[in-house]
């Protein structure tokens, strides 16, 4: 077991006004049975981010900062969303910390796997992934378009662990290593496994959200599978070349049957298949369009350089 290591949980919050006071007791009363088992130092901290909340979340922050040794906060300029705000808590967290822990602000993960993450973490892991046991207490759809998403991920030759989010502990060497991936369009499931270093699974069962609403809908849910297959993977350009090829194909058989129809004498107006060929391939080709537009468009973001994350204010400077 390393000795006394410092270890950040990294919290990423977005209008997380109902949820904070009880997340806030329940990470307290967990790191410090830590530190009291010797197993973390005294100097490990809570790192909860302000993703530009509307509601009083930064407000309620800081007044745990100032009551509540373990608590600390940073604070973005403006609402980035989720996989920003996180990667903004790890960059910050991996100065101070030998390992670090995210998860979500709604009680939603199971804070009792930390135990056993730590312990794989001592036993030589850099990366543990927080991994859902089952989805028994998920609705018939949530469960299906859960699941057929990590399973459309792989299939579009995403690699990335089946039903893990982000609850996950990782090393400093690998936060080190993740600051050298500098692409706006995140996807940080699909970024630690192409980091590597020994990996482990720990299984927890999924609770109810505690209190609040879920960030993510289904519309939202869609945009991220599609900005992790898009970031991840270029399938879907091979399929249009693909689609492209079988037409062209299908276009010289056409040619060939009309000519054929033509030498024969036995030609017809074939109105209603001309008019469904010219709607299907036009469709197509506005669909082919709409995704390599998708994939330029996020080179136009890559190629600026922005800056993904700015940090208005951060209560764990001294």
């Amino acid at each position: 077991m390393k000795n006394k290591d410092i270890l950040y949980i990294v919290v990423p919050c977005y209008n997380e006004e109902l949820v904070l006071k009880e997340t806030t007791k329940r990470l307290k009363e967990k790191i410090e049975n830590l530190v009291a088992s010797k197993k973390i130092s005294k100097k490990s901290r809570v790192l909860y981010v302000n993703d530009g909340s509307k509601d009083k979340t930064w407000e309620l922050i800081k007044k745990i900062n100032e009551e509540e040794e373990y608590f600390t906060g940073l604070s973005l300029s403006r609402n980035r969303g989720h996989q920003n705000a996180l990667l903004a808590g790890l960059m910050t967290a991996k100065e101070k910390a030998n390992l670090v822990i995210s998860m979500d602000a709604d009680l939603q993960d199971d804070i009792h796997a930390i135990d056993e993450m730590i312990k794989k973490y001592n036993e030589g892991s850099d990366i543990v992934y927080g991994v859902r046991s089952s989805r028994k207490k998920d609705t018939f759809f949530k469960k299906v378009t859960a699941e057929g998403f990590y399973k459309f991920m792989k299939l579009m030759g995403v690699d990335i662990v089946f039903n893990h989010a982000d609850y996950r502990l990782t090393s400093k060497r690998v936060l080190d290593e993740l600051e050298n991936f500098k692409e706006v369009n995140l996807f940080l499931r699909g970024l630690f496994p192409l980091i590597g270093f020994k990996t482990e699974i720990v299984y927890y069962e999924r609770k109810e959200r505690f209190a609040g609403e879920s960030k993510y809908p289904l519309k939202k849910m869609l945009n991220f599978a599609w900005d992790g297959i898009s970031s991840f993977s270029v399938k879907p350009l091979r399929f249009i070349t693909g689609l492209g090829f079988l037409l062209t194909l299908f276009s010289i058989l056409v040619l060939i049957y009309s000519l054929i129809v033509k030498i024969i004498g036995n030609a017809v107006s074939g109105w209603t298949f001309i008019v469904c060929s010219i709607w299907f391939v036009g469709g197509l080709q506005m669909l082919s369009l709409g995704i390599i537009g998708e994939y330029i468009g996020k080179i136009y973001n890559e190629t600026k350089q922005r800056p993904r994350y700015i940090i208005s204010e951060n209560l764990d400077e001294e």
